[in-house]
């Protein structure tokens, strides 16, 4: 199969092929023609897989084929959770439409809306957004959405979860009823896939790989730690595995704040990207890792997705997530597109519900392996994918509390 089997135009064609790109992905196979013939879609695959171009390829062509937009209009729309995928889709774009006759911008806090709202004066063919910048824009009257044509919701679960629902629904309330509806993810709840079947009509539900899966290029496997000795432990592996470009996900933007810290006062080069942090900064500190000039780059969940980076060999979650789904999207940082990549976790104790619920998401247990010098007093359970534990602690400082667990309950670190 070639993309131009899948009915795309030679301009794209001759782009794709100066980009490397040479055959479609499952996910790109089976999305391009149904946008291309406007239909609603729903699509779930790992990431890393090449969804970005599996929509906005066929949007590409339909802006270069039908029409041009008018003053403060958009005539495609794709909204997303984070400043970063913000940059990074709208980059794609970019690539993808290189040569094309089409208007682009991206918009978002955490800089001057007055630019965003200058590029909108002529219109924009498309726009990158999201939702609170978005509705700061249409509230000033900035954008119109009469003759908007493709909605698409990138990272959708995140999209829809409660955090956006408010923004979500004041964004729907202002967008015409008829209209092309596009969500891709690399995860999709129950709970998500019911409320997105309000929004799509007729859609075609595109899945390429099992539903909430890691990809089985990355190798993953934990450090079971006493939460004190995080810091030291992650300090002692980097040495000790000599370890190059490593993203660190903390949970907190204090934490990442500390650890950055930590390592600057070894003389280890890092930086941090956090909800705290300008965007200016946030883009900074992501090129300056990129280019190597910092080893580690140190954030919260904000840099889950939407952080495309070639070639990244590890992830470390220094501290695991609290909700389930967000550990599929931390480790697709590494292993992209094909290529290998690590996913280490330094688990203490406390995580013991975050990690069962993991393990019971993606269907895998995640191989317990101790460090000589920093096994625990607070020993990490092993369990199966049921949640079930099979293998009771060792040497438990609260024997008759982990002696009465038998079943941990996930339900309430799941969303």
């Amino acid at each position: 199969m070639s993309f131009v089997s899948l009915g795309l135009i030679d301009p794209l064609v001759r782009t794709l092929d100066a980009l490397g790109y040479q055959t479609p992905t499952p996910v790109q196979a089976q999305a391009i023609p149904a946008v291309l013939a406007g239909r609603d879609v729903m699509a779930a695959a790992q990431t890393g897989t090449g969804k970005t171009a599996g929509f906005a390829l066929p949007i590409l062509q339909r802006l270069t084929m039908e029409g041009q937009a008018a003053p403060n209009t958009v005539r495609a729309l794709v909204l997303v959770p984070t400043r970063e995928l913000a940059e990074q889709v709208h980059q794609s774009f970019l690539a993808y439409g290189a040569g094309l006759p089409l208007r682009t911008h991206v918009a978002y806090g955490g800089v001057s809306i007055n630019p965003q709202m200058m590029k909108l004066r002529k219109g924009l063919d498309l726009l990158v957004a999201t939702p609170g910048r978005l509705l700061d824009l249409y509230r000033q009257n900035a954008v119109k959405f009469d003759q908007l044509q493709t909605l698409v919701l990138d990272e959708a679960d995140r999209m829809l979860d409660l955090g956006f629902s408010r923004e979500l629904d004041a964004v729907f309330a202002a967008l015409p009823a008829r209209r092309q509806t596009l969500l891709f993810s690399a995860t999709f709840s129950d709970e998500i896939r019911a409320m997105a079947g309000k929004l799509l009509r007729d859609p075609l539900s595109i899945e390429v790989s099992p539903r909430n899966t890691t990809v089985k290029a990355i190798a993953q496997w934990i450090v079971p730690v006493d939460k004190k000795r995080k810091p030291e432990l992650f300090m002692h592996l980097l040495k000790k595995k000599r370890w190059g470009q490593v993203l660190v996900f903390v949970k907190t933007r204090k934490g990442v704040d500390q650890l950055v810290e930590t390592l600057e006062a070894h003389g280890v080069p890092a930086d941090s990207i956090h909800g705290d942090k300008a965007q200016p900064a946030r883009q900074r500190a992501l090129e300056r890792f990129k280019a190597g000039h910092a080893k580690i780059l140190v954030a919260t969940d904000v840099a889950a997705r939407g952080l495309d980076i070639d070639d990244l060999p590890l992830v470390v979650n220094f501290d695991l997530p609290i909700v389930a789904e967000d550990y599929i999207h931390r480790t697709g940082r590494t292993g992209r597109a094909g290529a290998s990549g690590e996913a280490v976790s330094l688990v203490c104790a406390d995580e013991v519900v975050q990690l069962v619920a993991i393990e019971v998401l993606t269907g895998q247990t995640l191989e317990r392996v101790d460090e000589a010098g920093f096994e625990p007093d607070h020993r990490v359970p092993v369990t199966n994918t049921r949640g079930e534990v099979v293998k009771k602690p060792k040497k438990p400082k609260k024997p008759k509390g982990d002696a009465a667990v038998s079943r941990l309950d996930v339900r309430f670190a799941r969303r």
